[in-house]
């Protein structure tokens, strides 16, 4: 199997609606199918933003079966199978692919850590284990470790890993990456703020929270910069600043979660350690929201 591009543009890295009862599988749905509606690349299911680390294992299986299903092929499902246990990672990924995910997103294993040599062997273990291709996730500010470019070097040639979803934030890293490897995986921002950066780099695009309220509109950004209207989708990124520091002004995905249930997508409950969003800082993300023309 040659190394494909999973998507080109956005995907959404999608909540995963909640209530004191489980997964809101009625909202869930009606939110897959939105974001489809409105023009999405590919969705992101069980990442951070969809409370993974919270989840049952059985709900974390059951939500992608829901949304490999409810997508019906519609676009691209990205299965977040990442873990700290390799050999969870394995059986989740394994798993994923038993249910007709396109690709899983694995993240680097926190608390734990491990050396560069740890995550070569992790990620080459959960790579030779899945039949679709992987997008290692690069989250040090979450996990506190951070894949190093030369260790790409070193995993690049993998049939199966395909792509990387950068979120350290460090721009000097993401360059080096892209021109050791960058003939050879994807790149992705995984921060909305970084978008035209990392495509003026040869990124692919983005894994974004900002999609989850403004699909339509982070798939316009994407679709400018690849037209070849730099200056109209950098424009874009400068506008919607604001609102992106808005749904990181605390920890995601507190904010997205209220911003999603102000607009008709289930209720805004999360499960401890998070908890619902301060007012004062709800307000300024619901005033954001207004500004570029949310409906709520």
């Amino acid at each position: 199997m040659s190394k494909n591009t999973i998507f080109k543009g956005v995907a959404t890295a999608l909540i995963t609606p909640l209530n004191e009862n489980g997964i809101d599988y009625e909202n869930f749905g009606r939110l897959i199918d939105w974001q489809i509606e409105q023009g999405i690349n590919a969705l992101v299911i069980c990442g951070t933003t969809g409370e993974a680390s919270t989840l049952t294992d059985k709900e974390h299986k059951d939500a992608i079966e829901f949304a490999v299903k409810r997508a019906d092929k519609r676009v691209p499902i990205i299965a977040g199978t990442g873990g700290n246990d390799t050999a969870y990672a394995v059986s989740l990924t394994k798993f994923a692919c038993s249910v007709g995910a396109d690709a899983c997103l694995v993240v680097t294993p926190y608390y734990n850590k491990a050396t560069q040599n740890g995550l070569v062997k992790m990620f080459t273990t959960i790579a030779d284990a899945s039949t679709v291709p992987l997008i290692l996730y690069n989250i040090p500010g979450r996990t506190g470790v951070n894949i190093a470019p030369e260790t790409f070097v070193k995993l690049a040639d993998h049939p199966m890993i395909a792509a990387v979803k950068e979120a350290s934030g460090n721009i000097s890293q993401c360059v080096k990456i892209m021109q050791l490897v960058g003939d050879k995986i994807d790149m992705y921002s995984g921060n909305d703020d970084q978008i035209v950066p990392i495509m003026s780099i040869g990124g692919k695009g983005v894994i974004s929270v900002l999609s989850n309220v403004f699909p339509k509109e982070t798939v316009e950004l994407c679709r400018r910069f690849f037209d070849g209207d730099v200056a109209g989708s950098a424009k874009m990124q400068l506008d919607y600043l604001p609102l992106i520091n808005a749904l990181f002004s605390e920890v995601n995905p507190i904010p997205v979660k209220a911003a999603m249930a102000k607009m008709g997508f289930g209720e805004n409950f999360l499960r401890l350690p998070l908890t619902p969003m301060e007012e004062a800082h709800a307000e300024a993300l619901y005033s954001e929201m207004k500004r570029l023309g949310a409906d709520i």
